[in-house]
């Protein structure tokens, strides 16, 4: 028998176990170890054991024979299957969740050399050893879910794992372009190529994507593709400025007759954006007049050069209604799929990410879920977002109800307690008590947002934390456009630059709020409306619009953000009153009223709304005009007509203060 490790000095740092000390450690007896350290161990037993007990009657033989046996009948029963452990545990804990007897576990460290007393910490690692020799089955725990990743739907960190664990998985495809290009239809023929999902036309209901098997020509491999089957890329935007990464592959449809239009030159920008790799499906190749060339060299002026000339990006001619061509789409989407190496753990506890939601009123709240990894459960506890629940039902796009779901499927849910929103992220946990808690400490920090407000931009911007400021512009015509663009390109601070992710033509929209703030960007409209919709939508993403008249005032303004000379917070100027002298026109939100400048200058900006001296309202001036002319301006004195927008009624007699918010400059 070899010597026992001599015992280590007081003081000294446990050590963990060694695989090759295993042998001699099951020829070790406790008469190799000191008989002080026994003692010592004893005692320390014997205090955690009465501690705060009644004393017990003895018992008699044949009552501790039964004791004995329930007691080892019990430990056989809680070793069966894997035991669970965390990354760091006393031993108390790892006799409770073993069953094993907290002096055995005591004997085998002790027989390492390790003097560890019941509350002693040992790490994962020394555990699966001591498991090992007791001949307990055990794995390692994942971390526990933080709240802050829950509430600002930090997925990269939910989704860490060991690379070991990790298998490989469906890839989740959205398809994009212009609205009358063919996406529907493509979707309707990759539907009808499902053979196991059987007859067409076999989809019973719409739950916002849907799962294919395809097996590409000359192979006999068969491969899950997940389709998201929402409205354009307007709610793949929303889920991305929600932090909701769902998708691993684009493709932009372009019609071949038609070419590229600002509706797709939109959607190519977003998934660039969101840096997933693009494939180009060129759609209508049967119809007169389809030019596919021409459309490649219109991809290739969009810095998506077509792999047949050189470039990275798969051009692929298809028709939707001879359904030519979709099998050589499905074979690159499996081609890029393989290359992107997308993989996931299907053996741990899921995270999903909501693509949509609503109230029904036989089945309660549904939320439409893809999986981004782990497996789904009927009966799982969960947390989504600032809502939790037990999963009732799993039920897939064929209407089917199934047990579990593995990675990158879609499938829609019930047992939700409230409603979730679009974008918000499904964790599960081991219990309901954990959901709460955790729930609470989500709820605590207020209502959810992903996004960060302009302050924080503007912060970070200036401790050198960003290396660009991505900006949305738009202007009144293509010349403004390209010569903004331009001048935009040349402004840089120390590490900061200017990236203009879209460029067009037109009034600020929903979808340029919502691609600012899926980029954490700003949009800068120059001789453009922004509608009150709009505004309220940047306030609820956190994203800051600014409006310009004057090109030097917009560069001045962004050199100033990019070099950190821009205050946190803005500063406001009224500049100027206008008095109400009729109404002409009121429609819901919109009405037209004429008026004259009391003071100042009047302009195509936000509004307070004054009645006898008190604000009673808001709003913002979209139009301005003088007898039957557009102006930009009205100075004092002046009387115009104009189109406002806002929730509150104006009457004769009202008084309209004008404001401008700018950005404060700091002190030299």
């Amino acid at each position: 028998v070899a010597e026992a490790p001599a015992a280590p000095a007081a003081g000294a740092k446990p050590r963990a176990l060694k695989k090759e000390s295993l042998h001699v450690l099951r020829k070790l007896t406790l008469e190799d170890v000191p008989a002080e350290a026994i003692r010592a161990q004893a005692e320390e037993l014997r205090k955690e054991q009465v501690k705060g007990e009644p004393a017990q009657p003895r018992k008699s033989t044949k009552d501790l024979s039964h004791t004995a046996a329930r007691s080892n009948q019990e430990q056989i029963k809680r070793k069966e299957g894997v035991v669970e452990l965390p990354s760091q545990l006393s031993v108390k804990e790892f006799a409770e969740k073993t069953g094993v007897q907290v002096p055995k576990i005591i004997q085998v460290l002790m027989g390492s050399g390790i003097m560890a007393t019941i509350n002693q910490t040992i790490d994962y690692e020394t555990a699966a050893i001591v498991a090992d020799e007791l001949g307990v089955s055990v794995k390692k725990a994942e971390a526990s879910v933080k709240a802050e990743d829950i509430f600002s739907r930090n997925i990269e960190e939910l989704l860490k794992d060991e690379p070991e664990n990790l298998q490989v998985r469906a890839p989740v495809v959205v398809i994009m372009g212009h609205v009358d290009h063919g996406k529907t239809s493509i979707l309707d023929a990759i539907r009808e190529t499902d053979v196991a999902g059987g007859e067409a036309g076999g989809i019973t209901q719409h739950i916002g994507a849907y799962q294919i098997v395809h097996t590409p020509k000359g192979s006999s491999e068969h491969h899950p593709i997940t389709f998201l089957d929402t409205p354009g890329h307007e709610a793949f935007t929303a889920m991305r400025a929600r932090g909701a990464q769902v998708t691993d592959i684009a493709v932009i449809v372009v019609a071949a007759d038609e070419g590229i239009k600002p509706t797709t030159v939109e959607a190519i920008n977003h998934a660039k954006e969101a840096g997933v790799p693009i494939i180009a499906a060129i759609n209508k190749i049967d119809k007169t007049g389809a030019d596919p060339d021409r459309v490649k060299g219109e991809l290739a002026s969009h810095e998506l050069q077509p792999e047949e000339w050189g470039g990275k990006v798969p051009v692929v001619l298809v028709s939707a209604k001879t359904k030519q061509g979709i099998e050589d789409l499905l074979d690159a989407i499996v081609i890029i799929a393989e290359t992107e190496n997308l993989r996931a753990n299907p053996k741990r506890n899921a995270v999903a990410t909501v693509i949509e939601s609503h109230l029904d009123k036989s089945l309660g709240s549904l939320g439409s879920v893809i999986v981004n990894t782990g497996t789904l459960h009927t009966g799982d506890i969960f947390v989504c977002g600032e809502t939790m629940g037990r999963i009732r039902t799993l039920t897939d796009a064929h209407g089917v109800k199934i047990a579990d779901v593995p990675p990158s499927a879609p499938v829609r849910i019930s047992g939700f307690d409230d409603v979730p929103s679009v974008g918000d992220i499904l964790q599960v946990v081991a219990s309901e008590a954990e959901a709460r808690v955790l729930l609470d400490a989500v709820r605590e920090r207020g209502q959810l947002q992903k996004k960060r407000s302009f302050v924080d931009l503007v912060s970070r911007l200036s401790e050198g934390k960003l290396t660009q400021l991505k900006v949305v512009l738009k202007a009144d015509s293509q010349g403004s456009l390209e010569a903004i663009q331009g001048s935009l390109a040349k402004i840089t601070g120390e590490a900061v630059g200017v990236k203009v992710i879209h460029a067009a033509i037109g009034a600020v929209s929903d979808s340029d709020v919502m691609m600012a703030a899926a980029s954490d960007g700003i949009v800068v409209a120059f001789h453009v409306a922004v509608p009150v919709e709009v505004k309220r939508t940047a306030d609820q993403e956190g994203v800051k619009v600014r409006e310009y008249d004057v090109v030097y005032a917009l560069l001045d303004d962004i050199d100033a953000l990019v070099k950190g000379l821009v205050e946190a917070e803005e500063e406001e100027s009224v500049t100027g009153h206008l008095e109400v002298k009729a109404i002409f026109l009121t429609k819901k939100n919109q009405q037209i009223v004429g008026g004259r400048v009391t003071d100042g200058v009047v302009k195509r900006l936000p509004f307070r709304l004054m009645r006898a001296s008190a604000e009673v309202g808001t709003g913002r001036i979209s139009s301005l005009k003088h007898v039957d002319k557009d102006i930009k301006e009205a100075k004092e004195g002046t009387e115009c007509g104009m189109r406002v927008e806002s929730t509150t009624p104006i009457l004769e007699g009202d008084i309209l203060e004008v404001y401008v918010k700018e950005f404060k400059k700091k002190a030299e």
